[in-house]
């Protein structure tokens, strides 16, 4: 209850700001404290390289006899990259998917296996090796015209106040970054390194996880898993996180 009046102390009546220029974007890697970023660049003490590694064996082994493997199809270097161009356009079912979306389509499509459950450690793990493959890529959303209105949603979604607090994601993370709330300093909101490794969570977590995190924080009502604003959330925050490069598994407070 104290954090959320503190919360609100701070953004109420704040307007949202205009979306942070290129130039000044920054990734919430440069605000933690020298220990944390010295774990997140040492894949020897970062916590995320296990399911990176769990990924790896997944890429490589058949969900089921007879199925082919995803190391079938794909080698690790048709793959570099692949995390900084998520979301993207679904030409068969006619609508954009996130890469645990892409991944689900993959299975049910060529591997006749069954979905994967969303934040379940098989499918973060999955995400976590193809984020360490794209390692350093920058972000670069699809420059497709298909995939327009669902940017457009997520744009709304992020800057329309919501909840009983009446709030924004844009009226912090746009307006207020780099202030203090608390002990922590507010960061831009970047989805630079997802799914990342959160001491708070002590665990691998995907971006969905942090919306459910910072909408219940805001007393609003969380995303569906998968759903389509979730998706167009996501890809409106890649879109605005460009240039910056990718940096998963990333490791938070």
């Amino acid at each position: 209850m104290l954090a959320g009046l503190a919360v609100a102390a701070l953004l109420l009546g704040a307007a949202a700001a205009d979306e942070i220029p290129p130039a000044e974007r920054r990734s919430g890697f440069d605000q933690m404290a020298p220990e944390t970023r010295a774990m997140q660049a040492d894949d020897t003490a970062n916590p995320g390289m296990l399911w990176v590694q769990d990924g790896a064996d997944s890429f490589a082994r058949a969900p089921s006899p007879g199925a082919p493997a995803c190391a079938t199809c794909h080698s690790e270097a048709s793959l570099r990259g692949v995390s900084a161009r998520y979301p993207a356009w679904d030409a068969a079912s006619a609508q954009p998917v996130d890469l645990e979306g892409r991944i689900t389509l993959c299975r049910t499509r060529h591997q006749a296996a069954t979905p994967l459950p969303r934040e379940g450690r098989d499918l973060l793990a999955l995400t976590a090796y193809l984020g360490h493959l794209s390692r350093g890529s920058a972000i670069a959303p699809p420059d497709d015209s298909r995939l327009a209105p669902a940017r457009a949603e997520g744009r709304r979604l992020f800057t329309t106040p919501m909840g009983q607090l009446g709030f924004s994601c844009a009226a912090c993370h746009d307006a207020q970054w780099g202030r203090r709330l608390g002990a922590s300093t507010i960061p831009q909101g970047h989805p630079t390194g997802y799914p990342l490794y959160r001491l708070e969570w002590q665990d691998l977590g995907s971006l969905e996880r942090r919306f459910r995190n910072c909408l219940t924080g805001m007393r609003a009502e969380p995303l569906s898993p998968g759903s389509a604003e979730a998706v167009a959330l996501t890809l409106y925050l890649m879109q605005r996180a460009a240039p910056l490069p990718v940096e998963s598994p990333a490791v938070r407070p």
